[in-house]
């Protein structure tokens, strides 16, 4: 059975070059990366503390960073992003940010559009529920003495306009629509601890 796998395997692995090497015969090109990229973030560096949350024990001025992107896919319709710490000591995680409904024209958010009155956010986007119980952008604060947790801000490209979502939805349900509607996101990872 081992035999079997390997030979397949390499089967499989011999197909590759083949491909690659007709799409360079026919001088294709790939399409450039989907990425994103903050002025404020270093990925897998430190979040400032402008970007730390104000409460529960931290004293950060819970300003979201400003985040661009480019390369989306072909048949974008609109954006969402979302930031989440997969370290928090609930089970599941915490959702500390989530916007959607973000023009497929607009290709980065400026530092501070997640507040919470909306007022910098791209004109028809939406911020729904954090974990924190309410809308807008809600900064890391891991417990004292944790190791540092990882904050994964994603941009998603969806293939829709607008997701038509109740007011109050969870991060949960407006992530069940996002991955049900993404054709592409791209990922940038900062830490905080303290």
């Amino acid at each position: 059975m081992r035999t079997l796998l390997v030979l397949a395997a390499c089967g499989l692995a011999a197909l590759v070059p083949r491909a690659n090497a007709q799409q360079t015969a026919k001088g294709t090109t790939a399409a450039p990366r989907f990425t994103l990229t903050s002025p404020d973030l270093t990925p897998n560096g430190r979040i400032a503390e402008a970007h730390v949350f104000n409460g529960m024990g931290c004293s950060g001025r819970n300003v979201s960073p400003a985040l661009v992107w480019k390369n989306a896919p072909t048949g974008t319709k609109s954006f969402a992003v979302t930031v989440y710490d997969p370290d928090a000591p609930t089970g599941s995680g915490w959702w500390h940010w989530v916007i959607y409904n973000i023009p497929a024209s607009v290709t980065s958010l400026s530092s501070g559009a997640g507040d919470a009155k909306g007022t910098a956010a791209p004109r028809g986007s939406v911020q729904g529920n954090t974990d924190f119980g309410t809308p807008g952008y809600g900064g890391p604060c891991p417990p004292a003495g944790d190791k540092p947790h990882h904050y994964v801000f994603t941009v998603y490209a969806l293939k829709v306009d607008k997701l038509d979502l109740p007011a109050g939805a969870t991060a949960a349900y407006v992530g069940f629509n996002l991955h049900a509607n993404a054709i592409g996101n791209a990922t940038l990872t900062a830490l905080y601890g303290r």
